[in-house]
């Protein structure tokens, strides 16, 4: 069941005969979001609904699945047609993204919800930590950025990208400022993926500078 799962549209059409890997994306899909979605329910029972949904929309997204199936060198194994992979197809996050929810799919079909679930928790489950941790806005680093500047600095956030090399293997590079100051940079496919990482490099790095200053806040008033 595996190799579907890795076929693109694209070679499909330039060979005739071979079924995409679109059916089992579907069923990934929703075999995913179920998945996340029974673990959230069961492992955080103080969650709201709309709570709930925040740590799902946090793990279930385009952005999150594509850095996962670039971790796992996803792209490296799908068949494109010609047009696709002469394009940046295997690096391009929709397809890494929707190749994962297809792999998902297949290991559903061949062995099961058990082992779906398996799978989907070694690669998903400290995310779903992370979000819940997070609280609001889950792994959203851009609006948690953005609420933490807001409170702290009364000013947004304010990001600088450089798109780097041809267009069929384009990068992002992004910079974010807070407060006039450098808190945070990342890379990525997109530049929506690269502004995510630079805000999480920033959020982190800047709540570490927070917390500091009121433990020595808290020592100096003692």
């Amino acid at each position: 069941m595996l190799a579907p799962a890795l076929v693109h549209r694209s070679w499909c059409a330039e060979n005739p005969g071979h079924e995409s890997n679109e059916r089992l994306e579907f069923l990934g899909d929703a075999v995913l979001g179920l998945i996340i979605t029974d673990h959230a329910f069961h492992a955080y029972p103080d969650l709201s609904e709309g709570e709930l949904t925040d740590v799902r929309k946090a793990v279930v997204n385009a952005v999150t699945l594509a850095e996962v199936a670039d971790e796992l060198g996803l792209g490296e194994y799908l068949l494109l047609g010609k047009g696709e992979e002469q394009s940046g197809g295997r690096e391009k996050p929709s397809i890494l993204a929707d190749a994962l929810e297809a792999v998902l799919g297949a290991v559903y079909v061949a062995a099961g919800m058990e082992e779906a679930h398996a799978l989907v928790m070694r690669l998903l489950g400290s995310r779903v930590a992370e979000a819940h941790a997070g609280g609001p806005g889950g792994q959203d680093f851009k609006s948690r950025l953005q609420e933490l500047a807001a409170r702290h600095f009364d000013e947004a956030p304010r990001y600088e990208t450089i798109a780097e090399g041809p267009d069929h293997a384009r990068r992002f590079r992004v910079t974010v400022e807070v407060g006039g100051v450098s808190r945070g940079t990342g890379d990525g496919r997109s530049k929506k993926q690269a502004e995510q990482v630079a805000a999480r490099d920033a959020y982190t790095s800047l709540m570490a500078e927070l917390e500091t200053k009121k433990d020595d806040d808290k020592d100096g008033d003692a």
